[in-house]
This record gives structure tokens, C-alpha cells and sequence, in this order.
């Protein structure tokens, strides 16, 4: 039985927190606290552990095979989103942008288009430009949604012409590289706003690629209002359409990656090309982790999620209290804080930097994420009260 009178948030003291060895508590000294990468303070879940244990002790440390992953994703997508996808169309890869890759590979070849929608997670970039494509912004708007207007000039420029049902110019590929919902900002865009992206990508030809990792924290049915998660390939016009899943965001597990991806009806073909040995890293004992996660993790996930929102609420008002220059971006998905902090710092004065510096907060530096991302900061939530106040008192400092 899982204690959820305690948020998952609040079981870790920063002493504890010191003691690991990731990212998060190495990349700066002790004296900085880190509020930058999208890891969670949070204990490892107990069914995970002992999914794991149970894996270690029976010596079942071998190769994945099958579908595992997916048929524990169904049955938790219909509980969260009444989506039902079909786990025989999946394929099992080793995490969320090895598998973006491995399908922009399939779809695009060397010096075909990639179109993002930034500000976005900086890994959009650097993947996509590895692989010798060619990156083509359509930024969001101020509010942080989707403009059918740039998108549509983003298409034109990464196919060559116009709708591929009229003039198709060069006749290039190109995909939309989607996230949805949207890191930094936390935008989680409405179905509305996906059936128009669908109808705007198939009229130029370009193919859909969702990055849907953080669709486990929405808060549309844990307080009044809010955009609830939509599956793109729930929508219609995805027929064509990929979409990649992964617990590892929503359960703490990037040290044990694994995900998905599932394809629309008339990309299952796309998807069965990508080679077979792209699944031979898949790491077994993660797939057996993230299983468990999705099967025995609903009571864990929602007591998580309430300390999102309870965290999101008291940041803001902390921000207002100690830097009232500071404008929070409203979010109704992610564990994370989109920041503007343009008024709140001198003119030519480097944000991160000043932070980091007069605050001893390391947060994720704004321009990291492409255009738009200048005069901006990203704050993780996805920690206790106590070190959050200090943070934003610390931020205080600076601002």
C-alpha cells in the first residue's frame, strides 16, 4: 500500500539529496542549489524497487524482447487520457530521443528539414543537427502556444513550396519535431490546436514526430480549469503520425531509460523500418522499472502531481513576494517553471550567470532552448517546500 499522505516531494532532506551522484548534484558545489535539470527530489517508488530486485534476484538481467513496454503503457493510457493505443504497432528503444532520431532517420534523409517550436528542449536541436538535418524554428507565441500562421511559413520553408496538394516545390521531406506537452513552458496544447497542426502538416506533406514524455503531469483534473493531456494519435488526422512515450520523466527514472514509440495506421510501415539493432540497447531491467511504474504507479503519480500543483502555486507566490519583476509564464503541465526575468535584471547583464552568481540557484539558462528563450530562466518544481522557499528567497538576491 502506497502512503500518499506525505507528497513523494517531501521525503528527502537536502543531506539525503547530497548523497547522490547524478547530474543534478555534481554539475555545481555544494553551496549552489540545483534547480536546473529535470530530475525529481523525490524517493525511488517502491514498486519500481521491487520490480528491479526481483529482476536481480531470479538473474533476469538478460535482452528485452517484445512489447512489454507498450502493453503496460495501454492500459494506463486509458485510465489517464480514455486513449487506447495499439501496442502492436510500438517499438520498444532505449529512450525518448534515441527513438526521435532513429524515426527522423526513417523519414528524412541528410539535409531535409526539421521543423521545432521554440522556445524547446534543447536536445531538439543537437540531435536533429547530428543527424546533418536542417532545423527550422516556428517559435510559439508570447502566450506560449502554437501559431498556425508560422507554422504554416515553417513548412513552406522546410518542404520547398507550397501545400503538397497544390504546388509542391522541391518536393523535400520534412518533420515536426512536436512537444506536447511543451517543455519549458508547460503549455499543454488543446485538441483544437492539434487538429490544426495535423491539417497544416498534411496539406504540406510533412510528418508529425510527438515527443509526449511529460504527459503525466497535467493538472486539468487536480484543480478548476486547466487543458487536459490529449494524445496526438487520438486525434484525427494522425493517421501518419509517430508519437514516442517514456515513465522515466514522470517516475524519476532517466538512470533506467527505456521508451516507446507508437505510430498512426499509415506509419506503422515508417516505424517497422527503423533497423532492429537501434532496440538491441534497450536496457531490460529498465522496460521491467517503467512497467511497473505505469501498472502499480497511479496512487504514487497522483500524490506527485498534487505536489507539482502545491509547488507551483507557492512559487509564485514566493516570486511575487521576493522578486515582483520576475513574470511567471503560466503552466498547466511539466514540473517546471518558465521564467521572464527581462525586467528583473540590468540591460546586458547575463541572467543565468547573475543567478547563479549573487543567488548561489543554478536554473537552466533561457537561450539554451532557441528563440524566444533570451531573458528567460526554467525553475524544476519537482522538489520539497523547504528547498524551493529557499530558492526563490535566494533568487530574491538576484532579482
Amino acid at each position: 500500500m502506497i502512503d500518499t499522505s506525505v507528497s513523494p516531494l517531501d521525503r528527502l532532506s537536502l543531506d539525503d539529496l547530497r548523497r547522490r551522484t547524478s547530474v543534478k548534484w555534481t554539475a555545481y558545489p555544494e553551496d549552489v542549489l540545483p534547480m536546473f535539470v529535470a530530475e525529481m527530489d523525490v524517493p525511488q517508488a517502491p514498486f519500481v524497487v521491487d520490480a528491479v530486485t526481483r529482476a536481480l534476484e531470479v538473474g533476469d538481467t538478460g535482452y528485452d524482447r517484445g512489447t512489454t513496454y507498450a502493453d503496460a503503457l495501454v492500459p494506463f493510457a486509458q485510465r489517464r487520457w480514455d486513449w487506447t493505443p495499439d501496442a502492436s504497432t510500438s517499438r520498444t528503444l532505449p529512450d525518448v530521443m534515441v527513438a526521435v532520431t532513429e524515426i527522423l532517420r526513417v523519414l528524412t534523409a541528410p539535409g531535409d528539414a526539421v521543423v521545432v517550436t521554440p522556445p524547446v528542449y534543447p536536445p531538439f536541436y543537437g540531435y536533429t543537427r547530428n543527424e546533418g538535418r536542417r532545423v527550422v524554428e516556428a517559435p510559439l507565441t508570447d502566450a506560449g502556444r502554437l501559431d498556425p500562421t508560422t507554422l504554416e511559413a515553417a513548412f513552406r520553408e522546410a518542404t520547398g513550396g507550397g501545400p503538397a496538394s497544390g504546388r509542391p516545390g522541391s518536393g523535400r521531406r520534412a518533420v515536426l519535431l512536436l512537444c506536447s506537452p511543451h517543455n519549458p513552458t508547460g503549455t499543454v496544447h488543446t485538441r483544437d490546436e492539434l487538429e490544426t497542426v495535423l491539417d497544416l502538416a498534411g496539406r504540406y506533406g510533412v510528418r508529425v514526430v510527438a515527443d509526449e514524455i511529460h504527459a503525466p503531469f497535467t493538472v486539468a483534473d487536480l484543480t478548476d480549469g486547466g487543458t487536459p493531456f490529449t494524445p496526438l494519435l487520438s486525434v484525427p488526422g494522425s493517421e501518419s503520425a509517430i508519437a514516442v512515450h517514456s515513465a522515466s520523466k514522470a517516475f524519476n527514472l532517466a538512470g533506467l531509460r527505456a521508451a516507446t514509440a507508437l505510430a498512426g495506421p499509415d506509419a506503422v510501415a515508417d516505424l517497422r523500418r527503423v533497423p532492429e539493432e537501434a532496440g538491441h540497447a534497450v536496457n531490460h531491467l529498465a522496460v521491467l522499472a517503467h512497467a511497473a511504474a505505469y501498472t502499480e504507479g497511479d496512487a504514487w503519480l497522483d500524490a506527485l502531481r498534487a505536489g507539482i500543483v502545491r509547488n507551483r502555486e507557492l512559487a509564485t507566490r514566493l516570486l511575487a513576494e521576493h522578486a515582483p519583476a520576475v513574470r511567471v509564464h503560466p503552466a498547466e503541465g511539466t514540473y517546471l517553471m518558465w521564467l521572464d526575468v527581462r525586467d528583473a535584471v540590468p540591460a546586458g547583464v547575463d541572467p543565468h550567470r547573475h543567478v547563479l552568481r549573487t543567488a548561489k540557484v543554478a536554473l537552466g539558462d533561457g537561450r539554451d532552448f532557441g528563440a524566444g528563450g533570451d531573458g528567460f530562466l526554467r525553475l524544476n518544481l519537482a522538489t520539497s517546500v523547504d528547498i524551493l522557499t529557499a530558492a526563490v528567497e535566494r533568487l530574491g538576491r538576484a532579482f
